[in-house]
């Protein structure tokens, strides 16, 4: 038992933490399925299949947001399995709205679980990796993380600064044996985008961007009828935590790939207008 690979899967309820679950447990991973909140219907639909598939799949508690929670969840993990090979750090939201309309705690509320989320749990499972001698890291940042579009300034922000973070961490980890992996997708067909929180100023109708922001929205409802499947992410993921050497960063979706190479190669003002055409602002 000791010797089965661990996988520790935040945000598991929907979407890529969902899909990730499923597929690290199927490949073998003895995977932790965790969620802030059991109560409820949520953790059914995982459970029904981990238990039709017979799956070593587990469903447990973990509130990123919560030291105790963290604290709690990885002691339970490591008391039964004696390890953890791979942490996918995927719990999060996106807020939606102009900088001028969103509260400091809104934007707090933000990096606290995009950000400082993934620092928890990543802090919480580093003895045990460093300990055993390897481990992987997987921080799902999306594309979101590498280029900005306008009104998600507090999202881009956490996102940007969780990139910059796992950059750092590489080179202290690895004398450990620790990998760290970052996933960058494209728009994703998930609860995420009906799982938007839209600034409470931003909903205003005095807004002095409620014009700019109803454009944003009709970008946005283009985007989502041309996704990927949260499985493909998945699939992403188990190539890279299997991999003996991963990259640090993988694109995901023809739309990241794209957009993340435009901006490689064009200068700021131009990548500027090319996001501009596109939003239609």
């Amino acid at each position: 038992m000791q010797d089965q690979k661990v996988a520790v899967v935040t945000g598991s309820s929907t979407g890529i933490g969902f899909e990730t679950s499923l597929t690290l447990a199927r490949n073998g991973f003895h995977t932790y399925a965790t969620m802030r909140n059991l109560k409820g219907e949520k953790s059914k639909p995982l459970t029904e299949v981990a238990k039709n598939e017979n799956l070593q799949l587990q469903v447990i508690e973990l509130d990123v947001n919560n030291d105790k929670s963290v604290a709690d969840a990885i002691r339970i993990i490591v008391d039964e399995r004696k390890r953890i090979d791979v942490l996918v750090n995927n719990a999060g939201y996106a807020l939606g709205g102009a900088l001028e309309d969103s509260s400091i705690n809104e934007i707090k509320a933000q990096f606290e679980t995009n950000f400082f989320g993934s620092l928890r749990a990543m802090k919480a499972v580093l003895p045990v990796m460093r300990k055993q001698g390897a481990g992987k890291i997987v921080n799902i940042t999306s594309m979101g993380g590498r280029i900005s579009i306008p009104l998600s300034s507090s999202y881009h922000g956490s996102k940007f600064a969780l990139e910059g973070l796992s950059e750092s961490i590489q080179y202290e980890l690895e004398p450990f044996g620790i990998k760290v992996i970052l996933i960058e997708p494209g728009a994703v067909g998930s609860n995420f985008w009906r799982n938007i929180k839209i600034a409470k100023s931003s909903s205003d109708s005095d807004s002095p961007y409620s014009q700019f922001g109803n454009k944003i929205l009709k970008a946005f409802k283009v985007m989502e009828q041309n996704v990927i499947n949260p499985s493909v992410v998945a699939k992403t993921i188990l190539d890279a935590v299997t991999s003996d050497n991963p990259q640090l960063r993988y694109v995901v979706g023809e739309d990241a790939a794209k957009t993340i190479e435009a901006r490689k190669n064009m200068p700021d003002k131009e990548f500027g207008d090319l996001i501009k055409k596109q939003f239609g602002i």
